[in-house]
């Protein structure tokens, strides 16, 4: 007979896992064991006709990280100008300023992070891929990356998705001996989070976002 999950706690790690830039231990290292488990684990997500075509880049060169976060900031803070700009011209600043905030600080500190993790692809979509094929790209990576990021906060540990660097993919592949056949989907940080109280964040109500068996159907 198979055996339930724990629901509570199933539910609790599927409600808490957050994105975690602001509590991240800078100074508590990060063993690549650990990581290596938590990979294994993410390696059991699916994959379109189960090709598994990625390869997953762990970075704890301090030399390295330097410069791959280096490029991160020169993407970051134009952006986040630009975001600024656009939330104050809607009247939105104050509600957006916690989340701004929170990003300027992770890439005020990305060279700190005891170790950086790049999930990649082992092929470039095609010019003018179709919504299909683009779809059907990421989505042999984004189960397994998910994956990888519930298996850090399992045992402690802290990430958060982000795709700035890639505005400079060929200066971070030229910096990490990266093929220009292989695609970088995201650069994920990870360190030890402080504290323990997080919890599920505000959300819709289900009802408000969810359609039956028709656009706007409810």
């Amino acid at each position: 007979m198979t055996q339930p999950f724990d629901l509570a706690q199933t539910d609790h790690l599927l409600t808490t896992t957050r994105s975690v830039r602001k509590r991240l231990d800078f100074t508590r290292p990060v063993p690549r064991d650990v990581v290596l488990e938590c990979l294994q684990i993410a390696l059991q997500a699916p994959s379109g006709g189960n090709s598994q075509p990625w390869r997953w880049l762990i970075i704890d060169d301090d030399d390295k990280k330097s410069r791959v976060a280096e490029l991160y900031r020169k993407a970051h803070d134009p952006y986040m100008e630009m975001n600024r700009a656009v939330a104050e011209q809607a009247g939105k600043l104050d509600s957006m300023e916690k989340i701004m905030d929170s990003s300027s600080y992770l890439s005020e500190h990305m060279h700190e992070v005891p170790l950086m993790v790049i999930p990649c692809l082992l092929q470039r979509l095609p010019e003018g891929a179709s919504v299909a094929d683009t779809a059907g790209f990421y989505g042999s990576i984004l189960p397994a990356a998910w994956s990888f990021m519930l298996a850090l906060r399992s045992r402690g540990l802290g990430s958060a998705w982000t795709t700035l660097h890639l505005n400079y993919e060929h200066d971070v592949a030229e910096i990490l001996g990266i093929p220009d056949t292989v695609t970088q989907t995201a650069l994920l940080p990870v360190a030890y989070y402080t504290g323990e109280d997080f919890k599920p964040a505000p959300r819709r109500p289900v009802e408000e976002i969810v359609y039956v068996n028709g656009w706007k159907q409810r």
